[in-house]
């Protein structure tokens, strides 16, 4: 005879694939009913029209059916109520909120332990490739990681990382998409790729606010948020929602590059962001053992040396690594662990380094 409690155990090892949690601590499972060898459960979604609803009925149908005595398993889908929603949503924030250390509200980057945003004075200098990258070499440390893509503007992590298609919205509350177990958000996912954002400061203020407090975020050891260049009206915003932020430094080595990334990490130190140090992205290309410094030379590292920070490390130019980009799988993620070790030496830095 088949008993309840062994299909409750069953679909408690069965997660949401959105929101990563079991279906019983989210509450989704309203019935589990047995005719003999007929298990018929009933499951709750969070929205009509779930996107993955497929994959949760593949997954009940699979666990449950190899359970002894099991004939047939019947999936019955249902969307839960506004008050299920509503006690979703506060079970959801909750954990951010006790992160956090308080239960009347969830301070903007309160479920990662640690914030990074990445910067560059000027753009074209691959700050968005390091962030996916250091990304994917923090995620491959074991860290979890989660990015949201602040340049509004010029939002390119969701082609570098391979994510596309529109997140979930639960009463007003983004489920981030995800790389792996790298959780990501982006402007980039809620309108077309060549399209245009015409957005003047308040809104961009309002949609990075929301993008912080909004997303139904897991706990995170990192978040990675990468900056618009320049020190305008995101940078500004990102300082004032988050005041523990370290912003790390990405330049070329010509001064036209590392001069404007200076602007920026000295607006970091008027704004009491910490600047964690400087990588120097397309230092050098090498061929044939011999390396040609297409962009001149140590820029970054004077840079570091100016601003009194660690001096974090050289990223060279090479095909492999914008082929990786272009085809949505950062390097650090790949087979060539020879360029993958440029990121992950640098993640290594920065896991050790605490200000």
């Amino acid at each position: 005879m088949i008993d309840k409690n062994d299909v409750m155990k069953i679909l408690s090892e069965i997660d949401d694939p959105e929101l990563r949690r079991p279906l019983t601590e989210l509450d989704m499972v309203k019935s589990v009913e047995i005719d003999g060898g007929h298990v018929k459960i009933g499951i709750s979604l969070t929205i009509p029209g779930c996107p993955l609803r497929q994959k949760i009925s593949d997954d009940v149908l699979t666990k449950v059916g190899q359970l002894p005595g099991v004939e047939k398993v019947e999936v019955d889908f249902g969307v839960m109520s506004e008050e299920q929603r509503k006690n979703l949503l506060n079970r959801l924030h909750g954990s951010q909120n006790a992160a956090a250390g308080t239960h009347n509200e969830k301070p903007a980057g309160a479920f990662a332990k640690r914030v990074i945003a990445v910067a560059s004075g000027k753009g074209g200098v691959g700050k968005s490739t390091v962030t996916s990258n250091l990304a994917a070499a923090l995620s491959k440390m074991g860290h979890k990681v989660a990015v949201l893509d602040a340049d509004v503007y010029g939002f390119s992590i969701p082609r570098i990382l391979g994510l596309s298609g529109t997140p979930t919205i639960i009463d007003e509350n983004i489920v981030p998409l995800r790389k792996g177990n790298i959780q990501v958000i982006s402007m980039g996912f809620f309108v077309e790729e060549d399209a245009p954002v015409i957005w003047r400061g308040p809104l961009l203020h309002k949609a990075i606010n929301q993008f912080l407090t909004d997303v139904l975020w897991d706990k995170s050891d990192f978040l990675m948020l990468d900056l618009p260049p320049g020190t305008g009206d995101v940078t500004l915003t990102i300082a004032q929602a988050l005041p523990n932020a370290e912003l790390l430094v990405v330049t070329t080595p010509q001064p036209v590059a590392s001069h404007t990334a200076g602007r920026v990490a000295k607006l970091a130190e008027k704004t009491n962001l910490k600047v964690l140090g400087v990588i120097e992205n397309m230092a050098y290309y090498e061929i044939n053992g011999t390396r040609q410094y297409i962009f001149g030379k140590d820029g970054g590292k004077n840079l570091a040396t100016e601003l009194k920070v660690p001096f974090l490390g050289q990223i060279p130019i090479m095909t492999e690594i914008r082929e990786a980009a272009d085809a949505g799988l950062p390097m650090a993620f790949s087979d060539h662990d020879d360029i993958a070790r440029y990121y992950l030496d640098i993640a290594e830095a920065i896991v050790r380094m605490k200000l």
